[in-house]
């Protein structure tokens, strides 16, 4: 079957969708892809367009993106062009990040009805499927990517993942279509790269069926994930205490087959990248350990895990805290070194809070602080106070204290002393900390 009847096969199966956007690289894959649905009358009825995410990576990244325009012109497909910065700063690397970038782009680029056509092929899927087997995937990652997924209200489709990548470089000759060869395709230092050009051929040379077998195989391990799916969300509604936290131990004796899916989509949910399964292993590993007294902590690039009073709680890292910072405060929002805004509230709605003169003085938490609540009869320890409260450890030294001179009026909106109190009913104002 040649390309352009494969893909009137795969439109006619999928009716229901609306507006076509394919994901243009330039490439010799999305190319094809392109130029055939733009030969066909049935796609073009779908609205079809393009989109190009310029990554900024490559010297010639701009001259790509205007080779992409010429060539959508030609084609008569109109063509929005996307530039990301890509942000490595989570350690993720190079190429995990580029990723990321580009659907960031793409989810706020798309409409919500929208299908963005990808021009992943069989080649590809089998470099998937053997680079998941090599980090100890289980069902769900062996299975591959998936020929059509929800996307901001519409669809990813990949409509070629049965299509041979020579089936598409021969359709490109045949029509004499330019496209880009980007060189960082060549590199076998990218793990991808390593699988594409020296393992996979030899691979093939012994065993010729193998590209089948294993594209045969994710087909299978595709259908298992979708039932354990099924399983992992029915175990996650029963496991969660609320959107950041998820029971521990519950979660811990879930079988090795639901362990990681559980954790990768409640993170998935929060924007929050997976864990491997080493990171997976170590975190159950700290949970069935965890004492009372202490609070484990497990990191991978882009996240943090905290093991506290039985649940786990799931953030992006915290920026460091530094502890000797302070700064006068007369009023005006503060942005806080540890994150949030301190600002005042007027008691009168209709009055603007008036300016502190003179000025207090705001410090994070060092040590040994201590207050006598509004109301209260003793003085305590911020400590008793922070774990009487339930307020994880994590976040006791990002709160604000609010000073004048020495005397500690306030803990951000939390406690304020009693002169604390009748300072700011005095002045007519209160303290709100937007964490």
């Amino acid at each position: 079957m040649d390309l352009i009847a494969h893909l009137i096969k795969s439109l006619s199966t999928n009716e229901y969708g609306r507006a076509l956007c394919v994901a243009y690289s330039g490439g010799a894959d999305s190319t094809a892809l392109l130029h055939a649905l733009a030969c066909m009358p049935q796609a073009r009825a779908r609205g079809l367009s393009a989109v190009h995410v310029d990554h900024g990576l490559h010297a010639d990244s701009a001259e790509w993106a205007e080779h992409c325009g010429r060539f959508c012109s030609t084609i008569d497909v109109p063509l929005t062009v996307l530039r990301v910065v890509v942000d490595v700063s989570r350690r993720e690397g190079l190429e995990a990040a580029a990723r990321r970038a580009r659907y960031e782009a793409l989810t706020r680029a798309v409409q919500g009805n929208e299908w963005v056509v990808l021009a992943h092929h069989r080649d590809d899927q089998i470099e998937t499927v053997l680079l998941k087997l090599l980090r100890g995937a289980g069902p769900q990652g062996l299975g591959g990517m998936r020929a059509l997924r929800p996307f901001v209200g519409g669809f990813l489709w990949r409509p070629l993942l049965e299509t041979p990548r020579a089936t598409l470089r021969a359709y490109v000759e045949a029509h004499s279509l330019p496209f880009i060869e980007d060189p960082s395709n060549a590199d076998s230092l990218r793990s991808r790269n390593y699988l594409r050009h020296e393992i996979l051929p030899r691979l093939i040379a012994h065993w010729p069926q193998a590209a089948a077998s294993i594209a045969h195989s994710a087909a299978l391990c595709r259908d298992a994930a979708e039932q354990i799916d099924v399983l992992v969300e029915e175990s996650l509604r029963r496991l969660r205490r609320d959107e950041r936290q998820l029971d521990a131990a519950g979660w811990s004796a879930l079988p090795d087959t639901l362990r990681m899916g559980v954790l990768e989509c409640w993170l998935h949910a929060l924007g929050i990248p997976a864990p491997t399964q080493a990171q997976c292993a170590e975190l159950k590993r700290q949970v069935d350990g965890a004492h009372a007294d202490r609070v484990p902590c497990v990191t991978w690039p882009g996240a943090e895990m905290h093991v506290w009073r039985g649940a786990l709680y799931a953030m992006p890292p915290l920026p460091p805290l530094p502890v000797e910072w302070e700064s006068a405060w007369d009023g005006t929002p503060l942005s806080l070194p540890a994150g949030g805004t301190l600002t005042l509230h007027a008691s009168d709605v209709d009055a603007a809070p008036p300016n502190l003169d003179p000025p207090l003085t705001v410090r994070l938490r060092r040590s040994g602080e201590r207050i006598k609540p509004a109301g209260d009869k003793h003085t305590r320890e911020l400590r008793d106070l922070f774990q009487h409260a339930g307020v994880p450890p994590w976040q006791r030294g990002r709160y604000p204290m609010i000073y004048q001179d020495d005397v500690l009026l306030a803990v951000a909106d939390r406690w304020s002393s009693d002169a604390g109190a009748a300072y700011f009913e005095r002045v007519g104002v209160r303290p709100k900390w937007n964490a």
